[in-house]
């Protein structure tokens, strides 16, 4: 259930219409949200009662430099409703695990996700955020999963480098656990096969080691 509530609503109004309803006529923006937050628990209902291990929520709510947003509104209008569908999920199996899914630098709403049952975080973008001071910061309380540039280190790098980054990661960011490691997109026809082979053979060195 990527693009769990924000992003449906810009689709469904248009985003620069969407953004502007949440200052002038937030009675239109809270009805707009409070229908796809119902269909949201609803659905989040459905995947826990299946059985699944992991609910995929998300929602770009932050530019590469920072929120889209003041955090102020993101917790007005977003965080209660998102925390809402967690809720729901948690309800019905509660050892779900909750996966949010968000582009760019959220850092500044990284305690807030926690607080509200986020144990996964995704993709953590090194282009956007630094993947060793998210670990330090709050890898006690929150796996990450992604951390290997798409935007740099895939499409850019040599299969040295790849090897050197991915290592990097799995010692800074993988001490202790809670890491998956993986690129933070899917890999454009640009990146090189020799380092998608180099990013293969260093997670299977590092498996058989294990």
């Amino acid at each position: 259930m990527q693009r769990t509530i924000f992003e449906i609503a810009w689709y469904l109004r248009g985003m620069e219409t969407f953004l502007v309803d949440l200052l002038p006529d937030p009675d239109l923006a809270n009805y707009h949200l409070d229908r796809i937050t119902a269909i949201r628990c609803e659905m989040a209902k459905h995947y826990a009662a299946t059985g699944c291990d992991v609910l995929s929520l998300g929602d770009d709510v932050s530019t590469q430099q920072a929120m889209m947003m003041k955090i102020a509104t993101w917790d007005e209008f977003l965080k209660l409703r998102l925390a809402k569908v967690i809720r729901a999920a948690k309800a019905v199996k509660p050892d779900i695990l909750i996966f949010y899914h968000g582009d760019g630098n959220l850092q500044a709403i990284i305690p807030e996700l926690i607080e509200i049952g986020v144990e996964i975080l995704n993709p953590i973008q090194p282009e956007c955020m630094d993947p060793v001071f998210i670990k330090k910061q709050y890898g006690k309380r929150l796996s990450l999963w992604g951390t290997l540039g798409t935007q740099t280190t895939m499409p850019f790098g040599s299969p040295r480098q790849v090897r050197q980054v991915c290592e990097r990661m799995i010692r800074e960011v993988g001490h202790g656990g809670g890491l998956g490691l993986a690129p933070t997109h899917v890999l454009e026809p640009e990146v090189p096969w020799a380092n998608i082979q180099a990013f293969v053979d260093t997670v299977n060195k590092y498996n058989q080691a294990d």
